[in-house]
């Protein structure tokens, strides 16, 4: 996973640099206007289908991975306004709601836990005055800050999961790469462009109908097939993004005409 996507200064919590830092929540997520994409984890799958295409992504079949489709031109998130708001109702992936904490894997050979907690030190909601503090008086960690790490802990424990779900995928050769191209037509109605999606994978459904009974039955158990359907389900979702596109575009022409 692109793991520190939106981190302009990562760096390891700390608590005696840290021992004054507060944070003050910021209304908007503009940290997140130019993905336009983030990783997914399986548990999410039943979320984010009703909104957005789940596909899986990757330089190659052996990286790929499940991630939210958030738009379709590159560096721009059709989820998220100029203002920074998220599109109200819609679903914000948990890789976004985890922003400006993040944990890390430690170098090899390094002592204590695999994984550290970061934070970004970039982020606008960091202060020394304003928000709620990291660490008590005496060096522990404040309520604010347990949630957070505690809730960095439960996604990493989907990440593996998710991780075991992408095996099975593929060795059961249930993967197929697929370019997919959508065409566009343009605000003034004159021709159009076309949108083409490069190195994706999706589910083989025909694959999928031939898996023998005991894998089906162990799919079924482990809720494997369940992930796979929500996947199906959400590639709909392709059409309400390029509507979406639409809208944005036919907005941007009319800001150049004024």
């Amino acid at each position: 996973m692109a793991e520190v996507l939106f981190y302009e200064r990562p760096v390891p919590l700390n608590r005696t640099a840290h021992k004054d830092l507060r944070l003050k929540p910021i209304p908007n997520m503009k940290f997140a206007l130019n993905a336009h994409s983030v990783p997914l984890t399986g548990v999410e799958f039943a979320l984010a289908t009703r909104d957005m295409p789940i596909v899986f992504a990757g330089n190659d079949l052996a990286s790929a991975g499940p991630v939210a489709l958030l738009g379709l031109r590159q560096n721009e998130n059709l989820f998220v306004d100029a203002n920074g708001q998220w599109l109200p109702g819609a679903y914000v992936p948990a890789f976004v709601r985890r922003y400006p904490f993040v944990l890390a894997e430690k170098p090899a050979g390094q002592e204590g836990d695999d994984f550290a907690v970061f934070l970004d030190e970039g982020y606008e909601g960091f202060n020394a005055n304003e928000g709620d503090r990291l660490f008590n008086e005496d060096g522990s960690d404040t309520e604010m800050l347990s949630r957070a790490v505690g809730f960095l802990g439960e996604f990493q424990q989907h990440v593996a999961r998710t991780r075991w779900f992408m095996e099975q995928l593929r060795k059961h050769d249930l993967l197929e790469q697929r370019n997919i191209s959508m065409r566009k037509d343009s605000p003034d109605g004159q021709g159009g462009n076309v949108i083409n999606l490069n190195g994706l994978f999706v589910v083989n459904e025909e694959k999928l109908r031939q898996l023998d009974e005991k894998t089906a039955q162990e799919f079924l158990r482990e809720g494997v097939l369940g992930w796979i359907y929500a996947h199906l389900i959400s590639m709909n979702n392709l059409d309400r993004l390029g509507q979406r596109l639409g809208s944005r575009e036919d907005g941007e022409a009319g800001a150049s005409r004024n």
